[in-house]
């Protein structure tokens, strides 16, 4: 008998003795064909308006959840702190002023923005010197009491941390602590040029590629590249060579700790607007009578919801999970707190979720576990939420944008289907709702955690393509 009959004929067996609970046939041995046994996989369906579900297999198994974990905490976010959360970040001044100098500390108090790029940090510093300072004499000191995240070790995940998503959450994150690093051909393609963006006096570029011939393909291999970040300094040395044919390309690497990334970026935009300092950083609380001189307000929650279930972006989860803690509990907001208030905000819901397991809110874990079905029940509910047109703009649109956007092209549920996709090692998994012409809703949940997980993605697009053509009749 073929690999391939033998295959067919487990799908069978597997489906017929189980057929209350079973994948749709052309699903199950999609995951067969591709070296994914359906004891590694959890799917749930069901639609909207309906009371029992369409498709149940292994649904309420724990379950690793990767990236799809953020559709709990981004509802959640949404209800109880509600669209239009802003978060802020303060300047003050610990001394006085006069004639535009501050005889005393600059403090820059943070309560956990998780979106404070290069330019909105510019713009506070513009406000800063707007009110009339101009020099600064003592420190800057850093004021992130808000949160209470304990020690990060961004290697622990997967040993990458250089990586921007294993960057650790912080009250005072700005531009996600990371460095664009841009290469592109010099002047008569004799040269390469690599500039940093934020240009941070504390982070030093020591070599640069050797121009080459050739394609494009692995070219951050070819760099040779080295890094030594020390925490208040870092080295980049590329000691390769870079294909011109490649253009213009760039390279986001995590560098320096927390607030030595704030330092270099306040040092170059407080020169960038004319201002002085020449002080150092530290941390420390806003002083009774420290007077405020600039707030900055982020983007609104529903903003911010959107880069993070459309992006899948790790950190800016993470700081909106530490954020749910505030809801109930006085800062400094800790994740123990912050899983408290989320497991009673699905009581209070009456969303049934016993086998949830949080770490961080983002999916980036080892550790967190949520059923199919558990996960299913949430996005229900969110059909049902005052919150559900801010909820489902979020989600990524199939073949459109977000980390769908080249995937379902040419299909017929291209458009019609809203989706987050969770990817890690031995880990796939993809949930959201899937649209159908003749009006009806269905949410999908599929799970797939197994050492050939990487396999699996077309086996869960067959799943979203299947419940959209049964839904309209076409199925096969």
């Amino acid at each position: 008998m073929s690999v391939r009959l033998h295959a067919l004929f487990l799908v069978a067996w597997l489906v017929a003795g189980n057929a209350a609970a079973a994948l749709p046939q052309p699903v199950a041995r999609a995951f067969v064909e591709h070296g994914v046994p359906l004891s590694a996989v959890g799917a749930f369906v069901q639609e909207i308006g309906e009371t029992r579900p369409l498709v149940v297999h292994q649904a309420s198994r724990p379950m690793n959840p990767a990236s799809t974990m953020k559709l709990l905490t981004t509802l959640a976010a949404l209800e109880l702190l509600g669209p239009d959360y802003r978060w802020r970040t303060e300047a003050y001044a610990d001394g006085p002023i006069t004639d535009g100098v501050l005889a005393g500390n600059l403090v820059l108090k943070g309560y956990g923005d998780p979106k404070i790029t290069i330019e909105q940090f510019q713009e506070l510093v513009l406000r800063l010197r707007a009110s009339g300072l101009a020099t600064i004499r003592g420190d800057l000191v850093l004021d992130r009491s808000y949160f209470a995240t304990g020690a990060h070790d961004p290697a622990a995940f997967d040993g990458e941390p250089l990586k921007p998503y294993n960057v650790g959450p912080d009250a005072l994150l700005v531009n996600f602590k990371s460095v664009r690093f841009v290469f592109a051909p010099g002047a008569g393609d004799s040269a390469v040029d690599v500039r940093t963006e934020p240009a941070l006096s504390n982070v030093a570029i020591r070599s640069v590629p050797s121009p080459s011939s050739g394609d494009c393909d692995e070219w951050r291999v070819g760099l040779r590249a080295l890094f030594a970040d020390r925490a208040e300094r870092a080295d980049a040395a590329f000691r390769g060579r870079y294909p011109i044919s490649c253009g213009e390309r760039d390279w986001y690497v995590a560098l320096l700790d927390h607030p030595h990334y704030v330092l270099g970026m306040f040092t170059a935009a407080w020169a960038a607007v004319g201002g002085t300092f020449s002080g150092s950083v530290r941390g420390g609380r806003v002083p009774p009578g420290a007077s405020p001189l600039a707030t900055l307000e982020s983007p609104p929650l529903s903003e911010v919801v959107r880069d993070i279930n459309k992006l899948s972006n790790n950190v800016m989860a993470r700081q909106v999970f530490l954020t749910l803690a505030t809801v109930e509990y006085p800062p400094p907001a800790t994740t123990a707190h912050a899983a408290a208030v989320l497991r009673r905000w699905l009581r209070e819901r009456k969303v049934s979720a016993p086998d949830l397991v949080l770490e961080n809110g983002s999916g980036l874990s080892r550790h967190e576990r949520i059923a199919a079905q558990s996960l299913g029940r949430v996005l229900l509910a969110a059909d049902q939420s005052r919150m559900h047109a801010e909820y489902v703009s979020s989600l990524a649109v199939a073949a459109t944008d977000g980390t769908v956007r080249k995937r379902f092209e040419n299909e017929d549920v291209a458009e019609q289907a809203l989706l987050k996709t969770g990817s890690l090692e031995a880990v796939r998994a993809i949930a959201g709702y899937v649209l159908t012409p003749n009006g009806r809703t269905f949410v999908v949940v599929c799970f797939v955690n197994h050492a050939n997980a990487a396999a699996a993605q077309p086996a869960l697009d067959q799943l979203v393509n299947w419940v959209y053509a049964s839904a309209s009749g076409s199925a096969r």
